[in-house]
């Protein structure tokens, strides 16, 4: 049984629970991450999410079996959409079982806590203020980036990082 997938379709709740549900299950926990419609203060009417398609899937399938290695009795799934998505769209689901409820808890909060950790998904968000992609910094330019704007307009220099911004799959990481 596959415990993760990776989709651009809308997501089905039933389908998550499905793959957690057992008869020795005696709780499951349910995590569903929502597109909101603000961010930092920012409106927002789109998310985008962009994902390395195979280690998307090789990761997920990683954290949840391990989740269950560590925590007795844990049967996980992850289900992570791509593409655009309205506010109130489902971007992630995670679902864990477990014989309690605590530890049904804790396999579900340690697959969200990882698949945001290490999983290779962008985040682009679009509002009024345009699109921008969340969480990245532009690695070719550091500290050093807009010292040529006069007066140190930090608006300015934030509205020429964002232009000259590189995708987050072209970043460096240190």
């Amino acid at each position: 049984m596959s415990r993760a997938d990776l989709r651009s379709a809308p997501l089905s709740v039933d389908e998550v629970l499905a793959k957690v549900r057992h008869p020795g299950a005696g709780a499951v926990a349910l995590f569903l991450g929502t597109v909101r419609d603000q961010n930092d203060g920012h409106a927002v009417t789109e998310l985008e999410y962009e994902a390395y398609g195979p280690m998307a899937l090789a990761e997920m399938e990683r954290i949840a079996r391990e989740t269950e290695e560590v925590i007795a009795g844990a049967r996980c799934a992850i289900v992570h959409r791509t593409g655009a998505l309205q506010v109130g769209d489902i971007a992630v689901a995670c679902a864990a079982s477990a014989p309690h409820r605590a530890e049904a808890f804790a396999a579900c909060r340690r697959l969200i806590d990882e698949v945001k950790a290490h999983v290779p998904i962008w985040k682009r968000e679009h509002g009024p203020d345009g699109p921008v992609w969340v969480g990245w910094e532009d690695a070719r330019c550091g500290d050093q980036h807009g010292s040529e704007v006069q007066g140190g307009d930090e608006e300015l220099r934030s509205a020429r990082q964002e232009d000259h911004g590189v995708h987050p799959t072209e970043r460096q990481r240190s």
